[in-house]
């Protein structure tokens, strides 16, 4: 397995730009499943966890190819193949539960495996399966797989008991194809279900409301193909920018949406840095002292549990305690134990660390327990003092893409190497 090698401490600057977001690419991949016809998508993001929708795709019949520039074009067979998205494919992400929808809608039937993905806690589907219930599915659970069925969808009004990205997006999706009109109550509000709603639109589909809490679909009878651009990576742009505050940088991020980073640019005003922002770029110049800031996750437009991790490795080197309280994931603080290792002061308690700085790092050999703590860890070795070497980044390139690059061009000292053989 690689490994990330860093010599820190470092400064970053100069320009990035934001890849497209795979947390919205990866419903967009699962949407091609709702029609016959080629879709092309730009700015979709070379990552782990795109190839293995990819992968999963194929073996429902959707091929997919990379053309000159980066786009991905999504062609269906001739004949629809298949309806079951098998646990060796499943197993590698939680998003694959996202053809559930569409394969029902689509084909009529679909059997999923229950999803896995990174280990930060218990992400249940109840809300997909009641909400494709109410629309008129047959739905069973069995030896680990979810079993669908339904001679057509019905509209019907379903309100979610708690806000759920992928719940929202499976069954806005399956509503597409519905008979008569489907309004979803308490959606969850993320840019990336606008930016599926955006997408399927341009398919023919006849989506309102979307971005807030109460979405209206009215279903049509099959959807067409198209050109679609894959919204940029808040949380992967949002990552640079805290190496900037870090670091004592100055970054600018090019292509970005800054309305979708505005939690974090408040809050990294509130700790000091200075942050300017245009149409679609933002600049973080980072202070040489940075003021302890607490922060609680919470659902768009709240700040996102998926900048936690980045936050707390920014708290390390702030003056004062800032306390960081997780509100979505119950297992979302392994990357603490991490930090400690290379000297950092954090108390975790059930849902709240506190973090006391600031402290100065020093490099040490890190594991990463799931996607975004390997973010941070990374961030962590950019002002450590020596070497640090992060093990696991697989996790990382499910949804970082080239990151080592990216850092290079800022003026970081980090490079992939080879992790010892596998016994």
């Amino acid at each position: 397995m690689d490994r990330f090698l860093i010599q820190g401490p470092c400064r970053l600057e100069g320009t990035v730009r934001a890849s497209g977001a795979k947390n919205a690419a990866l419903p967009a991949l699962a949407a091609s499943l709702l029609t016959d016809h080629p879709l092309t998508l730009e700015r979709a993001p070379e990552v782990r966890d795109v190839g293995s929708m990819r992968q999963l795709l194929s073996g429902l019949g959707v091929e997919s190819q990379r053309l000159e520039g980066g786009a991905l074009r999504l062609v269906p067979g001739e004949e629809r193949s298949g309806f079951e998205a098998p646990y060796e494919q499943v197993k590698k992400m939680r998003a694959s539960i996202l053809v559930l929808g569409p394969l029902l809608a689509r084909r009529g039937q679909a059997k999923v495996s229950l999803p896995g993905g990174c280990a930060i806690g218990v992400r249940p589907i109840d809300q997909h399966i009641d909400g494709l219930q109410a629309l008129g599915a047959e739905v069973m659970l069995e030896h680990g797989y979810v079993y669908a069925s339904a001679s057509r969808l019905r509209g019907t009004t379903f309100r979610f008991g708690v806000p759920t990205v992928t719940g929202t997006e499976n069954l806005m999706m399956a509503a597409t194809l519905a008979e008569g009109r489907t309004t979803l109550e308490n959606c969850a509000c993320e840019p990336e279900i606008e930016d599926l709603a955006t997408l399927l639109g341009r398919l023919g589909g006849r989506i309102s409301g979307q971005g807030t809490p109460t979405i209206v679909i009215d279903g049509v009878e099959s959807l067409g193909g198209g050109d679609h651009e894959i919204v940029a990576d808040r949380i992967e742009g949002g990552t640079y920018l805290v190496g900037a505050a870090m670091t004592q940088g100055d970054v600018t991020l090019e292509g970005a949406r800054p309305e979708h980073l505005e939690p974090l640019i408040d809050l990294l005003r509130a700790v000091g840095v200075e942050v300017t922002t245009g149409a679609d770029w933002i600049r973080v110049r980072g202070p040489r002292t940075l003021q302890a800031q607490d922060v609680e996750t919470a659902p768009h437009p709240g700040f996102p549990t998926d900048l936690q991790a980045q936050f707390m490795a920014l708290m390390t080197q702030a003056e004062g305690i800032s306390t960081i309280h997780e509100t979505i994931f119950e297992n979302r603080f392994q990357h603490a134990a991490e930090l400690a290792r290379m000297g950092a002061e954090i108390h975790v308690e059930e849902h709240t660390a506190r973090v006391v700085g600031p402290r100065p790092l020093s490099g040490a050999d890190v594991m990463a327990t799931d996607l975004r703590a390997s973010a941070c860890l990374v961030l962590a070795g950019l002002v450590a003092e020596g070497e640090t070497m992060v093990s696991r980044i697989y996790h990382l390139d499910r949804g970082y893409h080239a990151m080592e690059q990216k850092l290079q061009q800022l003026g970081a000292r980090v490079e992939r190497v080879p992790g010892p053989p596998t016994p």
